[in-house]
């Protein structure tokens, strides 16, 4: 585990609401000079604490309207199978995150689509074909309460 300072807490905070700060600016803000926070930056990056910059994209105004949960039971626990249900579900684009879960279900897949038409599609097509699903079980979201990417 890393361990953060404050000063390396509030550049975490400060990159995470917006990675396109500049090393001048985040150093504005931290009052401090330009050189120690680059260092700590790119400490950050090497270490790992950082894993990438990313661009935050509105899925509703790209038409991908439609957010589901699906939760997945595996017929089979092998090893063979459950790496080829990864690999395959990884293959997927309208799987945004998955997750290998406990309880009742083994995955859990974040899904977004442009409907309800399309998502059907989705899952008699492309999950449906998967030889190693026992069962699905969907949750479609009604409305978002909070998303943040904030740690």
């Amino acid at each position: 585990m890393y361990n953060l300072d404050d000063t390396d807490a509030k550049i975490l905070h400060y990159l995470q609401e917006d990675a396109t700060l500049k090393t001048r600016e985040l150093s504005e803000k931290l009052n401090l000079s330009y050189t120690p926070v680059y260092e700590r930056v790119r400490r950050l990056e090497k270490e790992g604490v950082i894993k990438k910059y990313v661009a935050l994209v509105d899925r509703e105004k790209i038409g991908k309207k439609l957010m589901a949960f699906c939760n997945i039971a595996l017929k089979e626990h092998s090893k063979v199978m459950g790496e080829k249900f990864v690999k395959a579900v990884i293959a997927m684009p309208e799987v945004i995150e998955c997750f290998n879960i406990s309880g009742d279900y083994d995955f859990l897949l974040k899904i977004v689509v442009e409907d309800m038409s399309q998502y059907q599609q989705f899952l008699m097509q492309k999950l449906g074909s998967l030889e190693n699903i026992g069962s699905t079980h969907s949750l479609f979201v009604m409305g978002e309460i909070k998303n943040s990417t904030l740690l």
